[in-house]
């Protein structure tokens, strides 16, 4: 037991009704922050779950982040090496990064908010480890003007709970799924009970880390369903229409060395029953949302349940009344050609997809259980049924090899996809990163924006080369042709003044002299990081590259000896 000396809360006198609880979405620093997917689901689940077994406790959640704006802040030494590579304010359609932004609120309007509005129990959310810094700032800005006790949950509080509890500002962190053991965390200091016996609960005592037992959340059908009435419908938005997250299940049954998803919900898979589904899109649809986004880590996977709930979603919203993405990724192993068409009938018009990589070698070691034949018969009948897809790659797995992502690159500009490439980094807690005595430099790095990861088999400069090409491919996707063309000809017709222009004359440089420029305000200057010879190395493993628009450039010797007009090859009105 403790002993009143070592309890956190004993100094803290929590009335036993209407005790106030404040959950907080941090605001995150970064070169780029995505527009969509900012909604605060865990913590919408978090009030619901009160709600439901603590009714007199007052609970309300603020979102810091989304929709709050941006501010320039300084780089932090652990990313000032990445000045080489987002060295200026680059205007071309190839432009990677530049600045670095808080995206949200400023830590002086946080403070001030919440000690106006005087909460006894703060939660935070460390959902991502490169923002766990940005997250306990909150922590820190809570204690300067109030007595609330702080808790802290998410992924990155799962994975490493002892980069937050080591601050003087945290008082708990809850590992794993939060519901069952923030709803008993508030009981406990409601009923003045001591700590011991709630789960997954992790604290300070006597100097030394204490973590209580893991144990099982709530069953999931049993979770009630997110409590959204903290936001307006109109607050996070795809195309202009309101959208909402869901979940159909959690956890993943795959195994891919390089995710953490189980760190956060176990290994057991759980699924919701299909009307469990059904209820809560009904209810969004009725609560004005017009989009959602299912952020399952495996939302296909018992294909024949994906299958009925696409009948009943085309029978429930006939006229496609409703959009349907699932951001987070579909593995294309559970597709096929039903699943696909009742998808796109049912409102998803859009296919995120993870090929990871085409080396056959590289996807056993990652335990990616995955093949290319499955792969391009999915992508073929999904862009045949009308479906945007866009196929990712990891840049610089261990192990891999700068040959292996020219492939994988290259295969993939063939194919009718935009190509997503993501830098790999080590997630703290993965299975590949699992022995490794990461730090808080290895934290803050752990971010696509990074470009982390270096070896003896690549450098840096190979993977941001590699990462400017996919911007260039996609480029190259994107042009509104007119017919099938090569590129030399593409190149040697270079608009001077559409925006389709800027890149291909941009082109014509990097096939003349060898060198690939930024386009700036000032001016042209070089871009010394890119590694030529990689891309025209992915080049001579691409025979032509297929467009958005059903055409393909063909890439010849990439030299401009051609005298075709822009306007016979692309349509620039």
């Amino acid at each position: 037991m403790q002993t009143a000396a070592s309890d956190p809360l004993s100094s803290h006198k929590f009335p036993s009704s209407n005790l106030k609880v404040l959950l907080v979405q941090p605001p995150v620093q970064d070169f780029y922050d995505t527009d969509v997917r900012l909604q605060p689901i865990g913590l919408a689940y978090l009030k619901a779950a009160v709600k439901q077994h603590l009714p007199d406790v007052d609970i309300r959640i603020k979102d810091y982040h989304s929709d709050c704006g941006r501010k320039t802040v300084p780089i932090p030494k652990e990313l000032r090496y990445l000045s080489e590579y987002y060295s200026v304010a680059d205007k071309s359609p190839f432009s990677t990064f530049h600045q670095y932004y808080r995206f949200g609120k400023s830590f002086d309007q946080i403070e001030s908010e919440i000690a106006e509005l005087a909460p006894d129990i703060v939660g935070i959310s460390s959902l991502f480890t490169p923002y766990f810094r940005e997250a306990l700032e909150v922590a820190r800005r809570v204690k300067n003007r109030t007595r609330a006790i702080v808790v802290m949950g998410g992924s990155h509080a799962s994975a490493v709970p002892e980069s937050l509890l080591a601050s003087p500002h945290v008082d708990y962190v809850i590992r794993g799924e939060g519901e069952k053991s923030f709803v008993e965390f508030l009981r406990a200091l409601r009923n003045h009970t001591a700590i011991e016996a709630v789960p997954n609960l992790a604290y300070k005592r006597n100097g030394d880390f204490v973590f209580n037992p893991i144990q099982e959340n709530f069953s999931i059908d049993d979770l009630p369903m997110p409590d959204l009435s903290d936001f307006s419908p109109r607050a996070y938005q795809l195309g202009h229409e309101p959208m909402t997250f869901m979940i159909t299940s959690r956890s993943c049954p795959h195994k891919c060395s390089f995710c953490s998803v189980h760190t956060t919900f176990g290994t057991s898979y759980r699924r919701r029953s299909l009307e469990n589904v059904l209820e809560e899109i009904e209810l969004r649809y009725q609560q004005g949302y017009r989009v959602i986004d299912f952020e399952d880590d495996n939302l296909t996977y018992y294909k024949q349940t994906f299958k009925e709930l696409c009948r009943r979603l085309i029978i429930r919203f006939p006229n496609r009344e409703m959009e349907f993405v699932a951001m987070n990724g579909i593995s294309y192993l559970s597709l096929d050609d039903e699943l696909l068409e009742l998808m796109f009938q049912a409102g998803f018009t859009s296919l995120n997809l993870a090929l990871v990589s085409s080396d056959k070698t590289v996807r056993e070691t990652t335990k990616r259980p995955h093949t290319l034949e499955a792969y391009v018969k999915v992508v073929n009948k999904a862009y045949q049924l009308g479906f945007k897809i866009v196929s990712y790659q990891i840049l610089g797995l261990p192990n891999e090899s700068l040959d292996s992502m020219i492939q994988t690159l290259a295969f993939n500009a063939g194919l009718p996809v935009l190509l997503g490439a993501s830098p790999f980094y080590r997630t703290p807690n993965s299975p590949i990163a699992r022995g490794l005595e990461l730090n808080e430099a290895d934290y803050v790095r752990a971010r696509l924006t990074a470009l982390a990861i270096e070896t003896e088999i690549f450098s840096r400069d190979d993977i941001y080369t590699l990462f400017v090409t996919t911007r260039i491919i996609n480029f190259l996707k994107g042009l509104p042709l007119r017919s099938t063309t090569t590129l030399g000809s593409l190149v040697s017709a270079a608009p001077e003044t559409h925006k389709a222009g800027i890149g291909l004359l941009l082109l014509k440089q990097l096939s003349t002299t060898g060198r690939l420029y930024f386009w700036t305000k000032q001016g042209l200057e070089e871009n010394r990081k890119f590694v030529s010879a990689i891309f025209f190395r992915v080049l001579s493993e691409v025979e032509s590259i297929a467009c958005q628009n059903g055409h393909s450039v063909i890439v010849d010797d990439f030299h401009c000896r051609h005298g075709a007009t822009a306007a016979t090859l692309i349509n620039l009105t």
